[in-house]
């Protein structure tokens, strides 16, 4: 309620409560400028200014909205003598609506026969119910008669210990303040620092520098043995995977796949949960601007979660510099004006201005009526935050309006931490927070909370069965090779994926398809010696013995050639070879395809010897196609291929990584070049 009270609804409320209370000092009405007084004698209001007094004085005279009318006009303004009085009812809605504290739409759970009180219930539970369920409250099972919606209320009975299921409540908790975030990461930091050297191996507890750990847990944060022991291998096991543990210095981004074919990015940031659900916020909006999609999104007291899709493909790295200290305010406000958050804020703002009455009629009003008439009354008031968003041009423009300046302060430095999200940018853009980017083969053991966060935690409307992040697999045992090397992936694997995604050639057919891929395919002497770069002598894909059979097959019926570049020979398919020329810009001399004897412009026809496609486009097509079969790889191995120098091949990779087909990052052994 502190919080609240420095706002300008509850100088709203104030107000005209003041007013509706008493006719004044002369009885005869409030002054105004003797209202104004009083209110700053207040110590939350000690620095109200008067135009924002006016303000609130004009919404409680002329109505919320000029589109309502004098809806919510409670006050009588007599602007020639300065004078306030109340309205009819004024007083009575001041009685039975004022104060504070939100409305919880909680149910009513009542007892038949008796008409006792047993509990309450969270409205989504109570709606999802049916009338039979048995449900756990208290310490006894209750089975549901009726639902009344318009009362609020959940009529049970007895159950006599049937089976129960269990209900739920939703609600809005303090997140964890700045202080006791530092004193998080100071602990995970210290706890490391005792174990260095160490991996979660088999026997590591036998240790001696595990057993002083355990002791100094014991004696410093009064846990038990069993209870140390985790804490130190949550510490060594998220380590392993990441290679630091995350604190106030240092934030770690996290990539990996999930079960969908998509990819979580996870930021481990312990700096509370206000801040980083502005974080989540904010980049949320930066990558719907960026990529033009709606990503899901979750925030906790430890870091944020965004599910991407496979078209959201960018270096890790750069996922520190989406956003600056100083054009971070703005997409904020963007992003927090489509999030549920604004939409509760609202309603409570509202009700507590009594703009939304919570009796009427004798009776409280029940809470699916309170939210219909809160998204009417934004409509009124803030008609673009409700609008057809197709018909909307550049950001939301936010009016100058008194409760939603309020509604906006509230969202943005009591439900967000706005002022902190730019010190820890600022910390980013100054070197003095450390940002690790890394690429991991499991999700780490830090990530496993805010993978299975519940749906408080939500930035977005999907649903929990809709949660890309519930689709990721989490091994309560990190594997060996994960302990053994952070992000890399296995050799094995690496030569397993490469001889998947190499084409098991069958006939010429599948040949020419494969050149029609590649775009130019080195002959094979020359590939099986540029491949071994990346394969291993014994497991290195097969190019010779039927290949070169095929491939005569193609040559006799003009549907391949063999093209002469920079001392290399390459095989090219007719119609790609456009593409060739494009690339090596030399005449081949050789017979066109019988299509092109048909046709100048077919695209077997050599005669022509000029390309009209650009090198840059020529280049993506190609290594598009070597990127399908080749595994992780190198800009200056696919150029040994193509023989073109690496820059060329960098801007192709560039290009393709936009469009989300491929992923950058360090995925091979150390000893790979």
């Amino acid at each position: 309620c502190c919080a609240a009270c420095r706002g300008t609804v509850v100088t709203a409320d104030g107000d005209f409560s003041a007013v509706a209370g008493n006719g004044g000092l002369t009885g005869d009405g409030w002054d105004e400028d003797e209202l104004f007084a009083l209110v700053k004698r207040a110590y939350p209001y000690r620095n109200l200014s008067r135009q924002t007094f006016d303000e609130v004085l004009v919404m409680l005279s002329e109505g919320i909205a000029s589109q309502r009318g004098r809806y919510g006009a409670y006050l009588h303004h007599d602007r020639i003598n300065h004078k306030l009085r109340a309205r009819r009812g004024a007083r009575l809605a001041a009685i039975t609506s004022g104060g504070t504290i939100p409305d919880n739409a909680l149910f009513t759970v009542v007892a038949e026969p008796d008409g006792s009180t047993v509990g309450t219930v969270d409205e989504d539970f109570a709606v999802e119910s049916m009338a039979g369920d048995v449900m756990l409250l208290g310490n006894t099972s209750w089975r549901i008669r009726r639902v009344e919606a318009k009362s609020s209320r959940m009529l049970v009975e007895d159950a006599r210990g049937a089976p129960p299921t269990v209900p739920f409540w939703r609600g809005e908790a303090p997140a964890r303040t700045a202080e006791l975030s530092l004193q998080l990461g100071a602990l995970r930091k210290e706890i490391s620092d005792r174990q260095l050297g160490v991996v979660p191996v088999e026997g590591w507890r036998n240790l001696p520098i595990v057993a002083d750990a355990v002791s100094w847990l014991r004696e410093e944060c009064g846990l038990d043995l069993s209870g140390a022991e985790q804490v130190i291998q949550y510490i060594l096991e998220g380590r392993a995977v990441l290679g630091d543990v995350p604190t106030q210095a240092t934030i770690i981004a996290e990539r990996f796949f999930d079960e969908g074919g998509g990819m979580q990015l996870v930021i481990h940031a312990p700096f509370g949960g206000r801040i980083n659900k502005a974080w989540g916020l904010a980049l949320r909006k930066r990558f719907c601007r960026g990529f033009n999609f709606e990503l899901q999104a979750a925030a906790t007291d430890n870091g944020l979660n965004i599910a991407l899709a496979e078209q959201h493909s960018f270096p890790l790295a750069d996922v520190f510099q989406f956003l600056a200290s100083e054009s971070m305010p703005p997409i904020l406000e963007q992003a927090a004006l489509a999030s549920p958050i604004f939409q509760t804020r609202w309603r409570w703002d509202a009700t507590r201005a009594l703009a939304l009455l919570r009796f009427q009629g004798g009776k409280k009003v029940p809470p699916q009526i309170q939210r219909m008439r809160s998204d009417d009354l934004l409509a009124s008031v803030f008609p673009d935050v409700a609008a057809c968003q197709e018909n909307i041009e550049g950001d939301i423009q936010i009016p100058n309006h008194p409760l939603v300046r309020e509604v906006m302060k509230d969202v943005l430095t009591e439900a967000l931490d706005i002022e902190g999200l730019g010190e820890v940018l600022r910390g980013i853009e100054q070197g003095r927070i450390r940002c690790l980017a890394v690429d991991t083969p499991v999700p780490s053991q830090f990530s496993h909370e805010i993978l299975n966060a519940n749906p408080y935690a939500y930035l977005d409307d999907a649903p929990l069965e809709e949660r890309r992040a519930r689709a990721v697999e989490m091994r309560r045992v990190l594997p060996a090779s994960v302990l053994e090397e952070v992000g890399a992936l296995d050799p094995a694997a690496i030569v397993q994926v490469q001889q998947e995604a190499w084409p098991d050639v069958r006939d010429a057919d599948e040949l020419q398809d494969v050149l029609h891929t590649l775009v130019i395919m080195p002959v094979p002497v020359e590939a099986r010696s540029q491949l071994s770069a990346f394969s291993s002598q014994e497991t290195k894909p097969q190019l010779t013995g039927h290949w070169a059979d095929f491939f005569d097959r193609l040559q006799n019926e003009n549907r391949a050639i063999i093209a002469h570049a920079a001392g290399k020979q390459y095989w090219v398919a007719a119609e790609r070879l456009k593409w060739f020329q494009a690339i090596h810009p030399v005449e081949t001399g050789l017979a066109p395809s019988p299509a092109a004897n048909r046709n100048e412009d077919a695209p077997g026809n050599a005669t022509r010897g000029v390309s009209t496609l650009s090198l840059d486009d020529a280049v993506l097509t190609a290594v598009q196609g070597w990127m399908a079969h080749l595994g992780p790889t190198t800009a200056s191995e696919i150029g040994e291929l193509l023989g073109l120098p690496a820059t060329e091949i960098e801007k192709a990779l560039l290009r393709v990584e936009a469009s989300g087909a491929i992923l950058r990052g360090k995925f091979r052994p150390t000893y790979s070049r």
